[in-house]
């Protein structure tokens, strides 16, 4: 029986989660020891036999993205085609973005914070309308429509853009016998791996997807999900 197997991966440690910083969509590189990281899980993908990658996905973002360059150069894979796409983003955190954790926790309280990080439905508090709109002009979203670009982002949000994508791009893809990795963030691939793998909106508060540890998804040969796990 056929098995198809994808790599899922997030982005190495960036400077502002260095810092314990809310970050979001806002497009931090990575901290030294996020290099570090890329480049340990490049050769741990190489031991474990998961080097011949001929297609990549990322987002807009240049944590993911230098995370990714780092493990392709690294595999000699540079050659290979990467598709980048807002879909793949990290959640938008809001009005939190750039705060520090620790201090956010002080003035709201762990239990709120908690719900704003993990829980499926709750949004954090929104960026003003005209913050809103300096990001449209950001090149990086230049052709999307400002009505879909988020104030802010719940998970529940998040899956909603990510999931067209998985079914439209990634799975078509991947049904090709392609061998792929995506470099991601903590909550794109929290709504992914919520989708693909049943989670129930109450206990996906548990799942928390560390920096720099490549994911593998197993799928039988009708394309269905069987598991996942880290790769150790």
């Amino acid at each position: 029986m056929k098995t198809y197997k994808l790599v899922l991966m997030r982005h190495g440690e960036s400077k502002w989660n260095q810092l314990n910083r809310f970050t979001g969509w806002h497009d931090i590189d990575l901290s030294e020891n996020g290099v570090q990281e890329a480049l340990q899980a490049a050769i741990f993908l190489e031991k474990k036999g998961f080097n011949n990658f001929n297609y990549a996905y990322t987002s807009v973002l240049k944590r993911a993205i230098h995370t990714l360059w780092i493990i392709i150069k690294y595999l000699n894979k540079s050659w290979i085609p990467i598709k980048k796409t807002w879909r793949l983003n990290e959640r938008h955190y809001g009005a939190l973005e750039g705060k520090n954790k620790n201090d956010i926790i002080k003035k709201y309280g762990n239990t709120k914070v908690q719900m704003w990080r993990r829980s499926f439905h709750v949004t954090p508090p929104k960026i003003s309308h005209e913050k809103k709109a300096m990001l449209a002009t950001n090149p990086q979203y230049h052709d999307i429509d400002i009505n879909i670009l988020p104030r802010s982002e719940s998970l529940q949000l998040t899956t909603s853009r990510v999931l067209p994508y998985w079914h439209n791009e990634i799975l078509p893809c991947l049904k090709k016998n392609n061998s792929i990795i995506v470099v991601a963030h903590g909550n794109s691939l929290r709504a992914l791996i919520k989708y693909l793998s049943n989670i129930d909106d109450a206990d996906i508060i548990n799942l928390d997807i560390p920096t720099g540890s490549p994911i593998i998804y197993e799928f039988d040969e009708k394309l269905e999900p069987t598991k996942y796990y880290h790769l150790k």
